[in-house]
């Protein structure tokens, strides 16, 4: 079984192959008002690196193309294949991606379902095989199965990015032992991508030990998306120095946190 080594360093970076971020925070700019809002948002968030659907940028025309609203000197672009439901139209995109923007990264989606947005395990661990062969540093988007994870790394992938709940669903993290179980049978970076809502939902799933967190919907949808991305970052940050810092231990009966030696007065008597 592979073990994790739990260290911080002076710089406690997210090291992904040839990238290294200061932010554990990746967010994306998919359903926002206004691209102002989105580009405020990003600022707010602390992220080094942003995601966008190969799929919803307009090459042709530089008035609605996507990219040309995020700062690339600024944040690292992480092309997705969102909305590919074969793994060869994944790998199309993934080239796409890769000649548009000089990029080896790609996140690689391929869904199994419209409805859920499930990912297709054989179909993505087949692509990861191919694009990893192929030079790509693959961040592979997958069901929270602790096997398939193995074998995605097994595939050549840089990270694996369960989904917490299924995306967009606002549900956070439903399987927490299953992230745990992850943790234990990978060495590569795990991120939790899909489903997280709010603040507390980052900061449960920092507090595993993942090595980042994955969201777009929990900031562009909020009531308030300028003061969510401002959660997030707070969120990302916590649970990290949580986890780095370790819990104290769970206990039936409570444990006095002042000293009992030297105490003025009786002792406490023993439960009947």
């Amino acid at each position: 079984m592979p073990t994790r080594e739990k260290t911080e360093t002076t710089e406690d970076l997210l090291v992904l192959k040839d990238y290294r971020l200061r932010s554990r925070l990746i967010v994306g700019t998919g359903k926002y008002a206004t691209a102002e809002i989105m580009q405020q948002c990003h600022e707010a968030s602390g992220a080094d690196m942003v995601t966008v659907a190969i799929r919803r940028v307009d090459f042709k025309n530089p008035e609605t193309n996507l990219l040309n609203s995020i700062d690339r000197s600024r944040y690292t672009i992480l092309p997705n294949t969102a909305g590919c439901y074969t793994v060869e139209e994944a790998i199309r995109y993934a080239h796409l991606g890769r000649e548009a923007l000089e990029s080896d990264l790609v996140k690689l989606e391929v869904l199994g379902d419209e409805r859920t947005l499930l990912p297709d395990p054989v179909g993505t661990l087949k692509a990861t095989k191919v694009l990893a062969k192929e030079g790509f540093t693959v961040l592979t988007y997958t069901s929270d199965d602790p096997v398939l994870a193995r074998q995605i790394e097994d595939a050549g992938a840089t990270s694996v990015m369960p989904a917490g709940s299924p995306i967009g669903s606002g549900q956070g993290i439903l399987n927490p032992n299953n992230i745990r179980i992850i943790l234990e049978m990978v060495t590569i970076p795990v991120i939790v991508d899909a489903g997280v809502g709010t603040a507390s939902d980052v900061a449960i799933a920092m507090e595993l030990g993942v090595e980042g967190v994955l969201l777009n919907s929990g900031i562009a949808c909020a009531r308030e998306p300028l003061r969510m991305a401002r959660a997030m970052r707070h969120a990302t940050i916590a649970g990290r120095e949580a986890y780095l810092a370790g819990r104290i231990e769970r206990k039936l009966y409570a444990k006095a946190s002042s000293p009992t030696e030297g105490m003025v007065g009786g002792v406490p008597r023993p439960l009947q």
